[in-house]
């Protein structure tokens, strides 16, 4: 093996879809990997296909979509045409993100690389990656590309038989990413003698970053594919993730700090209490955001004043069903009193309604929309705001067998079936129609609460 910097190129790819919103959506993995990469002693490059400050952007090339609280928002989109599978769905289909003229213009600014690491995210967004793909081809011809995220993973023979990629990661970590990478550049680079952060500074206009306390989870919920993807739990260092949130806050005035991990309060009392109180002791001004659902038996009233003093905006809890025994056919990690006393807990340390979402799954195999109903009622009357998730069969995960059973589509052999957009689960005692009434009901609430507040 030789040694030497050499030039990387990393894509977050566009999502293809019939709905899309920015929460925080940021390729850590990606940059994960890039930072570290990067503190080996190469180059690295980024192109995020959804970034709505994305440099390669000009004028006329559409309307930029308006910033909401927090950075969140809408992104960039235009129609496309429907893959047949998706042809009878009665919704517009649409690539989100930049047009592919800017795509270009990336690609011609940073010329030609050594290789080339694309991400994937949600299995049925496997379009996005293949273009990309696609068009590095066309431009690059000869270097090589790898594929690696979600998708790769858990959909890894069908990545490998039809994504263009040159290789396919299946997963392992940071470091056995980087060392195909390197093995695929037939390097051996010098050891990392400095700490690193993901490789967020690669944006332009860096407003918001996502930080992450751990890998894997304790969990084994049977809908989820968080074992799967990262392995076993592990908690990072407190002092460490302090430092990190330090990095960005000081170094880039970053505002809005965002938490991907659901066991963000497993073992809150060694883990994240020290954590915050570090926070603010060194009196570390931002925002702090929960946008994936962490776990209720974490919130206890001593959590909840500490979130409130250090500025946590978002909250969101995972409840997923109010049903006691399909809770515990699904995991038992919650129960409708773990999350009824956590909202009391938030809304007595000084969270109001909005600031406290509350996840609840729709579409699950079997799964009666009554049941829905009946959570979204619990969970306004206990004072949080109910937020329905679609389901998604996720392969692998131990729902996967019975949802490929219960699906009236092809799931288990076409990925752009499991899009939770279309219901695959959906029944006679849950069709589209159900569901979309109990979102109008909802949104009907919501807005009633807000003209009684005016």
């Amino acid at each position: 093996m030789g040694g030497g910097e050499k030039r990387i190129l990393l894509i977050n790819p566009w999502i293809y879809d019939f709905a899309a919103y920015d929460l925080w959506v940021k390729p850590l993995g990606l940059l994960s990997l890039g930072g570290y990469l990067r503190a080996r002693g190469h180059r690295v490059f980024l192109i995020d296909c959804l970034d709505p400050a994305s440099p390669w952007v000009e004028r006329g090339e559409g309307r930029l979509p308006r910033r909401r609280a927090y950075q969140c928002g809408k992104f960039m989109k235009e129609p496309v045409e429907k893959p047949e599978v998706l042809r009878n769905v009665p919704r517009t289909y649409s690539r989100y993100g930049i047009r592919e003229r800017s795509f270009w213009r990336g690609l011609v600014f940073f010329g030609r690389p050594d290789v080339v690491l694309v991400t994937s995210m949600m299995t049925y967004w496997y379009p996005g990656p293949f273009r990309a793909i696609e068009l590095v081809r066309e431009a690059f011809p000869g270097v090589p590309v790898v594929l690696g995220g979600v998708y790769a993973a858990l959909c890894h023979e069908h990545s490998m038989a039809f994504s263009g990629a040159d290789y396919v990661f299946e997963g392992g970590g940071i470091e056995a990413a980087a060392a195909m990478v390197e093995g695929i550049l037939d390097v051996d680079s010098r050891g990392i003698g400095r700490p690193w952060y993901p490789a967020f500074d690669l944006y332009g206009d860096l407003k918001a970053v996502a930080v992450s306390c751990s890998r894997g989870c304790p969990y084994r919920c049977a809908y989820c594919a968080a074992s799967l993807l990262a392995g076993e739990f592990v908690q990072r260092e407190p002092e460490e993730v302090v430092e990190e949130i330090a990095h960005w806050v000081g170094r880039y005035g970053v505002r809005d700090i965002v938490f991907y991990d659901d066991a963000l309060l497993v073992g809150g009392e060694s883990h994240f209490v020290p954590m915050v109180e570090e926070i603010l002791r060194r009196k570390i001004e931002c925002r702090f955001h929960l946008p994936n659902g962490v776990h209720a038996r974490g919130v206890t009233r001593e959590v909840s004043r500490l979130m409130f003093r250090s500025g946590f905006k978002t909250i969101r809890l995972g409840l997923e069903t109010i049903d006691s025994a399909r809770q515990v056919g699904t995991g038992g990690k919650v129960d409708g009193e773990d999350v009824r006393l956590a909202i009391e807990y938030l809304r007595g340390a000084g969270f109001d309604r909005d600031a406290i979402g509350v996840y609840l799954m729709a579409g699950l195999p079997g799964q009666p929309w009554q049941e829905v109903e009946e959570g979204i009622e619990r969970v306004w009357q206990w004072g949080a705001v109910p937020k329905i998730a679609e389901y998604s069969p996720i392969p692998g995960t131990a729902l996967w067998e019975e949802a490929v059973r219960s699906s009236a589509y092809d799931i288990e052999t076409e990925p752009l079936l499991q899009n939770n957009s279309i219901l695959p689960c959906a029944w006679e005692g849950f069709s589209w129609d159900d569901l979309a009434a109990l979102k109008k009901r909802l949104q009907q609430r919501i807005r009633e609460k807000g003209r009684r507040m005016t």
